[in-house]
């Protein structure tokens, strides 16, 4: 009897996965048989699946602008005033702050999409 082969992980593009998610998400598809049909385990293929959608669920950042390569240089900065004082029906936004390590992320939100917000924190924790 011959030993068997070891066999080695695969790994996917991310254009290959997104081209499996949207095939799941044709109407009329099942999971199981794109995933048949691809050659992967449906359970991966369904990870992918909430990957994305937690993906397209966070908000979009802004990048940041390039820094000067001198150690002395200023970066101008516009700053905002406010000239009408908060009122009490002015809502303020909802703020979710996410430590992970060192870094840090703070998200707002505005109140009058509570529920989606809400929603977004439930994919988001999982």
């Amino acid at each position: 009897m011959q030993p068997r082969e070891k066999r080695r992980r695969r790994r996917h593009t991310p254009a290959f996965k997104a081209a499996a998610v949207a095939a799941c998400r044709k109407p009329g598809a099942s999971v199981a048989a794109v995933a048949l049909e691809l050659q992967l385990n449906a359970n991966l293929l369904r990870t992918w699946i909430k990957e994305s959608a937690v993906a397209s669920a966070i908000p979009k950042a802004i990048a940041a602008p390039t820094m000067p390569t001198t150690s002395a240089a200023f970066l101008p900065l516009k700053i905002a005033t406010r000239t009408e004082p908060l009122s009490a029906s002015t809502e303020r936004p909802i703020r979710v702050h996410i430590r992970k390590g060192r870094s840090r992320i703070t998200i707002e939100w505005p109140a009058t999409a509570a529920g989606a917000c809400a929603s977004w924190l439930r994919e988001l924790l999982g």
